[in-house]
This record gives structure tokens, C-alpha cells and sequence, in this order.
């Protein structure tokens, strides 16, 4: 049997963090002493390697529940392939920013009106690197997210109308609030 200290100690988690494993049931110890300290068995600790292996591919701990609660692991793969995907959209995001941030670096005036660009020349642009629909939605709710006030400086460097840049930024907020 293994001691919440020694545990934490093994993986490097805090005494906090473990309790709050057992509150959510996401690791419930086995027993329990007379005195009422919590003791987990070999089990617990395998499952708790789970746990953090999990936590270390980014899979929120509701979804970790939901794997290692699941019948042979039946949601493992669907939940793995869509945190993949939600991966894969961010570091298309983080690109994306990348090579903006390299435009701005040149020395270029972003303030400058004849650096202005209309969106739909934009969105040409990003959807010839190929960028979808859903990703440049995406990325319109993680630079609202981010950076909001960046996000606005952006959105007024295409040329929008201050109506549409509000309307942009409250569905982001909206996508956010759904998430």
C-alpha cells in the first residue's frame, strides 16, 4: 500500500492535487487507515500513471475519467484522435501567428493605411495554405481569447467595419462560453 506522500512523491504531484482526484472520483484510495489516512493500492497507483500520462497529452481530466471509467476503453481512441485534432488546429494557429509576427519584425508599419489588407483577400490567402472554415473560426476565438486586444488591432488592420469587428469578437465569446 502506498501513502498520498509517497505517491505524490513518485509523480512529482502535489498532496492538493491528489485530493482533488478523489473529489472529482477521478482516483479514490483503496482503504483507509484507523486513523483515516488514505492508502492506495498497486492498482491505484497504475491507474494514477494513467492519469498523468494522459494529463501530459493535454486530455482534460473529465475525458481521462471518462477513458479509464470506459468498458475496454472504448472512448480512448475518439478522445485521443479529437484532442489530436484540436492539437493539430493550434499549431496551425501558432503558424500562423509565427508568420505574422515575422511580417511585423521586417519592419513593416501595421498602422500604416497602405498596409491595410480587405479580409477577403486574407481569408484567400489562408484558405490557399489550407485553412478551413472551422480553423480560421478557430483562430478567431483563440486570438480572442489571447489576445483580445491584439485580436481587435487585427481585425481593424483588415478593414472591418466596427460593427462586424463587434459581431466577430461576441461570437468568440459565445464559441468560448460553449467550449
Amino acid at each position: 500500500m502506498y501513502s498520498i506522500g509517497k505517491l505524490c512523491r513518485e509523480f512529482s504531484l502535489s498532496r492538493s492535487t491528489l485530493l482533488y482526484y478523489d473529489t472529482i472520483g477521478l482516483l479514490t484510495a483503496s482503504e483507509r487507515t484507523q486513523v483515516n489516512y488514505r492508502q492506495y493500492s498497486e492498482e491505484d497507483k497504475k491507474r494514477l500513471g494513467q492519469i498523468c500520462a494522459f494529463r501530459e497529452a493535454g486530455v482534460p481530466l473529465n475525458q481521462i475519467k471518462d477513458i479509464l471509467d470506459a468498458d475496454e476503453g472504448m472512448n480512448e481512441s475518439t478522445i485521443l484522435e479529437r484532442r489530436l485534432n484540436k492539437l493539430n488546429q493550434e499549431i496551425r494557429y501558432l503558424r500562423l501567428q509565427q508568420k505574422l509576427i515575422v511580417e511585423m519584425l521586417k519592419g513593416k508599419n501595421l498602422t500604416d493605411k497602405k498596409m491595410l489588407m480587405d479580409s477577403q483577400t486574407f481569408i484567400s490567402i489562408l484558405k490557399s495554405t489550407g485553412l478551413d472554415d472551422e480553423t480560421l473560426n478557430y483562430l478567431h476565438i483563440q486570438f480572442e481569447k489571447n489576445s483580445p486586444d491584439s485580436h481587435q488591432f487585427f481585425l481593424e488592420f483588415l478593414g472591418l467595419a466596427d460593427e462586424e469587428i463587434k459581431h466577430i469578437r461576441e461570437c468568440c465569446l459565445q464559441a468560448e462560453k460553449r467550449s
